[in-house]
């Protein structure tokens, strides 16, 4: 098990590579969230990164899982982007 944690310096890395975390947000609230955003949101936001798991195959095993399983996550997972801890 993996597990989210939306720290500062994750939450810049990010918004670097996606735009700005309310747009992101946004676009999720409209169920408009690319398969790659999510993954890369995901990662970004990993605790600890799984020892020899490249971001390819972490994405890989998002999609595998499928994206019923990883909803809830990033509800949790952006619940507390907006909130704080």
């Amino acid at each position: 098990m993996l597990t989210l944690r939306p720290s500062f310096t994750a939450l810049v890395a990010a918004e670097q590579e996606l735009g700005p975390l309310f747009a992101l947000v946004e676009r999720a609230a409209d169920h408009r969230l690319g398969l790659g955003e999510l993954v890369a949101l995901f990662w970004h936001c990993l605790a600890e990164m799984p020892e020899g798991m490249s971001r390819e195959a972490f994405g890989e095993g998002v999609a595998a899982g499928g994206l019923a399983n990883a909803t809830p996550a990033l509800k949790v997972l952006l619940g507390q982007i907006l909130a704080g801890r």
